[in-house]
């Protein structure tokens, strides 16, 4: 070694000892521990919170007692403490007499006694039947003329082409899997022939699936978040290509819209919220942090990021990530008070200011005074960094009651993406990924507004063809359950 070289003092030497055994340890936790980041504080004596009628708890007396009133369930039990069958479920009636002659006996009663059952779905033809008629003077001859079908010139019918597509996008079976289902009903349907329903589905919904996007855009309060998807690319030989699904839900409306891209720079949501107004919310990616140089676009953070940092900075500083923690954990509990008592947003924006924006202003100056103590590599630096960067969107929430304190419903929109993922893998074109978030967003969109999405979608197959373009908009979940 070169003597001119200069020597790792003892300190970084103990540093860098530190720093490996909280990264030996995050991976630990990734691989063998548990997902959710549960957090009990050790001293909940600060920022103690009065929430008026709420129940006070002393926390320095180790038991308490606790009074509450619990709603009288009305279900009707059936023995051996089983919850009843839904009642909305056909019944089959068996009527078992007993053996001996009955001619002679008097009813006294009956036993009954319920079993849940399955009968597989059955595929069948639906045959349309025109009777043919000629005019002998005219020579004229006369047919019913064909109702409008989803797909021309194809045996698939709507409650077929809705199954395939639930089946894939909701249950997450992948085309060839339901090509064997179809198959123990001994109908082949190529995997060939499916995708081109699926492609030709994709361009009849694209009037519907542009409405959406129409619809999204016109709201005033936007959460967004991006998930990858691999995609087969013939441009790179034995590599999948990544693109991402960019996903905008709208916590006023319960909508939500996917939106395809081969990359996950800028362009993609600039592109997507080029005449958007309103406030975005989204988690500390620095794509998003150009939205609020924009003019009309408010910028919003995710207080469940930030939280997460410190989380996972428990083992390196307990002290401040338990401050930081229990701290955060407040401002939960307004928010969950805001939920219980049904606070419309003025109200809740009332509340916030009142009870939120102090526990806030201490955050603030803590994290000014506690960035200079760390050291800026360790855990407990990195969190405590990433939240004062973060800081002037986290904070943001308070000042409108339709705010949300995190972006966590945009993330569970996202899950049915990451669970089809895990079954089909990749899709086999940037095409295919593009069909993909469109009917991601109609059948999650479906879900959202409470409607069954075969129903939903089978419906809605059965009258698109003859629908006039400029009303599709009526064919959207929100508006569909309306009609």
């Amino acid at each position: 070694m070169d003597a001119t070289e200069k020597q790792p003092t003892y300190q970084q030497l103990l540093l860098e000892i530190a720093f490996l055994k909280e990264e030996n340890a995050k991976l630990r936790k990734m691989i063998f521990g548990q997902k959710r980041e549960r957090f009990i504080p050790v001293d909940t004596n600060q920022l103690s919170l009065d929430f008026g009628d709420q129940v006070k708890v002393d926390v320095k007396e180790e038991t308490i007692d606790v009074s509450y009133k619990r709603r009288k369930s009305t279900k009707k039990i059936t023995p051996h403490g089983r919850q009843s069958l839904p009642s909305h479920l056909p019944r089959k009636d068996v009527i078992l007499e007993p053996e001996v002659d009955v001619s002679g006996l008097k009813k006294i009663g009956e036993e009954i006694t319920e079993e849940l059952e399955y009968k597989p779905g059955k595929l069948y033809v639906k045959r349309y039947i025109r009777p043919k008629y000629i005019d002998p003077a005219k020579e004229k001859i006369s047919i019913a003329q064909m109702p409008s079908r989803p797909l021309e010139k194809s045996i698939a019918g709507p409650g077929l082409l809705a199954h395939i597509v639930i089946s894939k996008y909701v249950d997450h079976l992948p085309i060839y899997r339901q090509q064997q289902i179809f198959k123990r009903e001994k109908v082949d349907l190529p995997r060939s022939t499916m995708d081109n329903w699926l492609k030709d589905l994709g361009t009849l919904f694209a009037p519907l699936y542009e409405a959406q996007r129409k619809r999204m855009i016109s709201k005033g309060y936007l959460m967004a978040d991006e998930t990858t998807i691999k995609i087969l690319d013939k441009k790179k030989k034995g590599k999948a290509h990544t693109g991402y699904f960019w996903v905008y839900y709208s916590p006023l409306d319960n909508e939500v819209y996917f939106d395809y891209q081969q990359g996950r720079g800028r362009a993609g949501p600039a592109d997507f919220l080029t005449d958007y107004q309103g406030a975005l919310q989204s988690d500390g990616y620095a794509v998003y942090d150009r939205f609020d140089l924009e003019t009309g676009i408010t910028l919003l953070g995710c207080m469940a990021h930030a939280r997460r940092k410190f989380y996972d900075a428990r083992d390196n500083d307990r002290k401040r990530s338990q401050w930081m923690l229990a701290s955060i954990q407040h401002l939960y509990e307004i928010e969950s008070l805001a939920r219980e008592k049904g606070l419309t947003y003025s109200d809740r924006f009332s509340l916030r200011q009142e009870k939120a924006l102090p526990i806030l202003m201490e955050m603030e100056s803590w994290l000014a005074q506690e960035i200079l103590t760390v050291t800026p590599k360790s855990t407990i630096g990195k969190a405590i960094q990433y939240m004062t960067n973060r800081w002037p969107y986290l904070k943001r929430y308070v000042e409108d009651g339709r705010y949300e304190i995190d972006n966590n419903l945009v993330e569970n929109a996202i899950r049915p993406v990451a669970l089809g993922r895990k079954n089909y893998l990749f899709s086999g074109s940037h095409n295919g990924a593009n069909r993909s978030a469109l009917f991601y967003t109609l059948v999650s969109n479906a879900k959202l507004q409470g409607l069954e999405p075969f129903a939903y979608l089978r419906d809605v197959l059965e009258i698109i063809a003859d629908y006039p373009v400029n009303k599709i908009s009526d064919l959207l979940p929100v508006n569909f359950k309306n009609l």
